[in-house]
C-alpha cells in the first residue's frame, strides 16, 4: 500500500467500525453521517483490496485481518491524540467525566458506596456507573468503548487486555441463626459442618445462568460426594435472603457474608471441603493503559478492593 495515496482519516472510521460493528453507531461516535461512513468503508475495502468486514444480520463483523489491526490501530491513534494534546496531567477536582465499571451485584454492595465516597471527595463532578457483567460475554463488554473496566475472576485474558490483582476471596457457608439441623448437630458458628450433614442439607446456589453446579461442587466430586441443590439465584443477595428465610444453606464470598450476616440474621460456617481462594482481577483494555484519568480511577478501585482480601 502506498501511504502517500492513503487517506489517514479512514483510520478513524476503521477504529470506530471495529469498536461499534455498526455503520450507524460508528457514524454517531465520530460525528459523521451514516452514508459518509458507508462510503469510507467502501474506500477501505478498495485500499485493503479485501473486505475488512462481513455482514451478520444487523452487525458487521471484522475479518481476522481487520481484527488483528484493532489493538495497534487504537494504540497508534491514542498516541497521536496524546501528541496533539501536548503534556497534560489529569486534574480530578476539575474533571467532568463518567466511568463505567462492569461487575456482578457483589460490587454494588462491596465496592460502589466506598468508591463513590472516595471519588466524590476528590472529584465532585465525576460520575460512576456499575453495569451488569455477563460472565459469558465479558470480553465483548470490555471491547465496547463505553466500558472502562471489569471485575472478574482470574482467567486467560486476551492479548489486548491489561489486568491487576484486586483481592482474594474465600467462601463460607451461610445459614439462618436458628437453623434447626445445625443446632441439633451442635455445629457452632465458625465451625466446620460435617461432610455427611453438609451434603444432606438443602442448598441455594449462586449462578447467573441457573446452573445446578457451581463453587464447591468440583471439590465435593473429588471426595465422591455431591450436595442437594434446592434452588439457584443469579445474585448473592438472593442467596443471603433464601438462607435467612428457609432452612437452606449457601456459599457466599467471606467479605460479603460478614458484612450482610447481621442484616439478614445469618450465622457463618466452614465448608467440609477445600474451596481454595479466588483471585479477583480488575481488567481493562490496553487502549486505556496510559490514560491519566483511567489510571487514577484504577488506583482508587484497587485501594478499596484491597481491603477485602482474604
Amino acid at each position: 500500500m502506498n501511504l502517500s495515496a492513503f487517506d489517514l482519516n479512514l483510520l478513524r472510521v476503521l477504529d470506530a467500525l471495529l469498536g461499534e460493528q455498526s455503520t450507524l453507531k460508528a457514524a454517531a461516535r465520530i460525528g459523521l453521517s451514516q452514508p459518509a461512513v458507508s462510503a469510507a468503508l467502501g474506500r477501505l475495502r478498495h485500499a485493503f483490496n479485501d473486505p475488512p468486514f462481513v455482514c451478520e444480520g444487523q452487525r458487521i463483523v471484522p475479518t481476522p485481518f481487520a481484527k488483528a489491526l484493532e489493538l495497534p490501530l487504537r494504540t497508534t491513534l491514542d498516541r497521536i491524540e496524546a501528541l496533539l494534546r501536548g503534556p497534560s496531567r489529569f486534574d480530578p477536582a476539575g474533571a467532568d467525566l463518567a466511568f463505567k465499571i462492569a461487575g456482578t451485584e457483589f460490587y454494588a454492595e462491596m465496592l460502589m458506596p466506598a468508591l463513590a465516597m472516595k471519588v466524590r471527595a476528590i472529584a465532585p463532578a465525576v460520575r460512576l456507573q456499575l453495569i451488569e457483567l455477563r460472565p459469558d460475554d465479558y470480553v465483548r463488554t470490555l471491547e465496547s468503548h463505553g466500558v472502562d473496566a471489569a471485575l472478574a475472576p482470574k482467567a486467560e485474558f486476551a492479548p489486548w487486555e491489561d489486568w491487576a490483582s484486586a483481592f482474594r476471596s474465600r467462601f463460607v457457608v451461610a445459614a439462618k441463626r436458628s437453623h434447626a439441623r445445625l443446632k441439633r448437630a451442635k455445629v457452632k458458628p465458625g465451625a466446620e459442618i460435617p461432610l455427611d450433614l453438609y451434603c444432606d442439607l438443602d442448598h441455594v446456589v449462586f449462578s447467573t445462568e441457573g446452573n445446578l453446579t457451581a463453587t464447591g461442587d468440583a471439590a465435593l466430586a473429588k471426595l465422591g460426594r455431591q450436595r442437594r441443590v434446592a434452588m439457584t439465584t443469579p445474585v448473592f443477595s438472593g442467596v443471603a435472603v433464601a438462607c435467612a428465610e428457609t432452612e437452606f444453606v449457601g456459599l457466599l464470598p467471606e467479605a460479603y457474608a460478614r458484612k450482610v450476616a447481621p442484616r439478614y440474621g445469618l450465622s457463618l460456617y466452614q465448608a467440609p471441603m477445600s474451596l481454595g481462594v479466588a483471585l479477583i482481577c480488575l481488567i481493562w483494555h490496553k487502549r486505556n493503559a496510559n490514560n491519566p484519568a483511567h489510571a487514577w480511577l484504577r488506583e482508587i478501585i484497587l485501594e478499596v478492593l484491597g481491603a477485602l482480601s482474604a
